[in-house]
């Protein structure tokens, strides 16, 4: 597939801004069961906006890969159907939610309603954030649902496409907390560094669990889309001469990346370099200097990772028109 640059911001920025309200809801849930140090209002208000900023941004770019953008709101029709509907749909959600959350810290709605077991005061912001992380993790499978919900682009046609999307959101936002807690020298930063270290990790097993599965599908190992079930022939030898045009089209343009094998090995191995070792190397030396800045280092170098992976993600899918102009893809 042809990856484009508008959705493979869509899908790191709100995954980052996701995983970042969820590092500051679990921050407080922790707090208020006095296993952290509690947190001033400004933290939580601070924090949700970046998340909201990051949420918005993803929704700005979206609109880029768009025709017509004034029919933006016909893609909310087909919920029933559509993983792109419910997306639509859940990420305003998640925004107002996440808006509400950092509101709520700011006119201090922090008085305890009720304890839970006597032991967890439950206030109004502890609600907001449960009903917000629950529309969060609903973000994360209609958003991966979209390609996991394409059988014939088997790349994509697996749960890992759903656990590798969740994952990296959430590393990439437990990150970004360490950062802003690194940066305004409050002592939650081990706390977030050691939970995004343990996502990361866990997106390594599940991200190298779909290389190798499409390694395998690369070499025809479990295949359902062939050249002859491409071009509607059932016979065992089938060799194209020719592309069967003089030139290149839509199809050939928008569904191949048109970059050597060579090109996507360098890709991967840096990928692979710059989401999961270098950050898990940089959180590792900002504890042991204590340093401000690393936690901050560590995010940005894994989401520059993401935007790469993003790409190779893309970009690794084969649409079964590919295996018809072969000649060209």
């Amino acid at each position: 597939m042809h990856p484009a640059l508008s959705v493979i911001f869509l899908t790191t920025l709100i995954g980052a801004g996701q995983g970042l309200f969820l590092a500051l809801y679990t921050g407080q849930v922790y707090a208020l069961a006095n296993l952290l140090p509690a947190q001033g209002a400004g933290f939580y208000v601070g924090g949700s906006l970046i998340a909201l900023a990051l949420l918005v941004g993803g929704l700005i770019a979206s609109f880029f890969h768009l025709g017509r953008p004034e029919r933006a709101w016909r893609a909310a029709t087909r919920w029933r159907t559509s993983w792109l509907s419910r997306e639509v749909l859940v990420l305003p959600l998640v925004m107002a939610l996440v808006a509400a959350y950092g509101l709520a810290h700011y006119l201090g709605w922090t008085a305890p309603l009720f304890s839970l077991a006597g032991t967890l005061p439950i206030t109004p912001t502890l609600i907001i954030g449960l009903f917000g992380t629950l529309a969060v993790f609903a973000l994360f499978l209609c958003t991966a649902m979209i390609y996991a919900a394409v059988p014939f682009l088997e790349e994509w046609h697996s749960p890992l496409t759903v656990a590798n999307f969740t994952l990296f959101g959430i590393a990439s936002g437990f990150l970004l907390a360490a950062g802003y807690s690194a940066w305004l020298g409050n002592q939650l930063v081990a706390f977030f560094g050691t939970w995004g270290v343990i996502a990361t990790l866990l997106a390594l097993v599940t991200r190298l669990g779909a290389l190798a599965r499409n390694r395998s599908l690369a070499r025809g190992k479990g295949r359902k889309s062939t050249v002859q079930s491409a071009i509607g022939v059932r016979h065992s030898a089938v060799v194209q001469k020719a592309q069967g045009a003089t030139g290149g089209s839509f199809n050939t343009r928008e569904f191949f990346h048109g970059r050597s094998p060579g090109t996507l090995k360098v890709l991967r191995n840096l990928f692979l370099l710059l989401v999961f070792v270098l950050p898990v190397a940089l959180v590792a030396l900002g504890y042991v200097l204590e340093s401000a800045t690393l936690p901050l280092a560590a995010f940005a170098v894994q989401y520059l990772g993401l935007l790469i992976e993003r790409w190779y993600f893309f970009a690794e899918a084969t649409h079964p028109q590919n295996l018809y102009y072969s000649g060209v893809s």
